[in-house]
């Protein structure tokens, strides 16, 4: 069954080397996801050289960055091996990593003198461990409450060794030394661990029945998630200087190439994506310290 990292990593493109022409002096890898690790460190420098210079969306642009992606694929195999011993599926905790590399590679920067494979590990596994904490709880429960519920259940288990077979919540409250509302709490949001069928019938009484589950549920309105981001970007653009605001507009508004950015501003290609990069960055550090 299609996990919905899996169906992430195919609008993200999973990569598979295409037979576009290679991009200036970059070799041609047919089977890049069989090159030796030794050999990708040293292959992956040259193609981020080159993937810095290449206009996004050209085919040399797009053979470059496959290339990095199915030659560092290993990084993922890596990774997904240390949580072999879990109830999930290799292949989705491998297509889960391989989101985290194609982040790493889109937001790799080689003049800051790093090494690749340093850099990218902590993407790859944080995807795999939001994958593991949005997989295992039905819902999205605060961390707070995830160890709470784990506590209150060790708290049970010693409670009834000693005799209490159905501990009460002021049991709990004191056996962990918290707070009666606190254990509610917990109580409440364990609730979120186990979910109920959408297609249950819900009973409506004397044996008819009222439908579905399903049926009560609202749906979402995903303008609501964009208009709630456009709120959210507006100070922090105003805080952009009148040059870079119009570079985002460009690019992501009338959602111009860098090239003809560049050619409106009297720019460089290089030096519009530097500067969109760290008007991105900036950006994104203004809404996660928001979040």
């Amino acid at each position: 069954m299609a996990t919905a990292a899996a169906r992430d990593l195919r609008a993200m493109g999973r990569a598979e080397v295409q037979d576009a022409p290679p991009a200036g002096d970059l070799p041609s890898i047919e089977e890049a996801h069989r090159v030796a690790p030794k050999d990708a460190r040293r292959l992956s420098k040259l193609f981020f050289e080159r993937l810095g210079q290449l206009e996004e969306g050209t085919a040399e642009h797009q053979y470059a960055r496959n290339t990095l992606i199915e030659m560092n694929l290993s990084l993922v195999r890596y990774a997904a091996s240390r949580f072999r011993g879990s109830a999930q599926e290799m292949d989705d905790i491998v297509q889960v990593g391989t989101i985290g590399l194609i982040k790493a590679i889109d937001r790799f920067d080689i003049s800051l003198e790093n090494e690749f494979t340093t850099f990218a590990v902590p993407y790859i596994l944080g995807e795999i461990k939001r994958f593991f904490r949005d997989t295992t709880w039905s819902v999205h429960v605060p961390r707070r409450l995830q160890e709470l519920r784990v506590n209150m259940a060790r708290a049970r288990e010693e409670l009834a060794a000693a005799g209490n077979h159905e501990p009460s919540v002021a049991d709990l409250a004191a056996h962990l030394r918290l707070g009666e509302d606190e254990v509610i709490e917990g109580l409440v949001a364990g609730n979120g661990y186990h979910a109920d069928s959408l297609d249950r019938p819900v009973d409506a009484g004397g044996g008819q029945s009222g439908g579905l589950i399903a049926d009560l549920i609202g749906d979402e309105d995903p303008a609501l998630a964009l208009a709630e981001n456009l709120h959210a970007l507006k100070p922090l653009l105003a805080q952009l200087d009148d040059r870079d605001r119009h570079i985002i507009e460009l690019r992501f508004g009338a959602e111009w190439t860098q090239s003809e950015i560049g050619a409106e501003l009297g720019l460089s290609q290089m030096h519009v994506s530097r500067l969109l990069s760290r008007a991105c960055r900036t950006l994104r550090e203004g809404m996660l310290a928001e979040g």
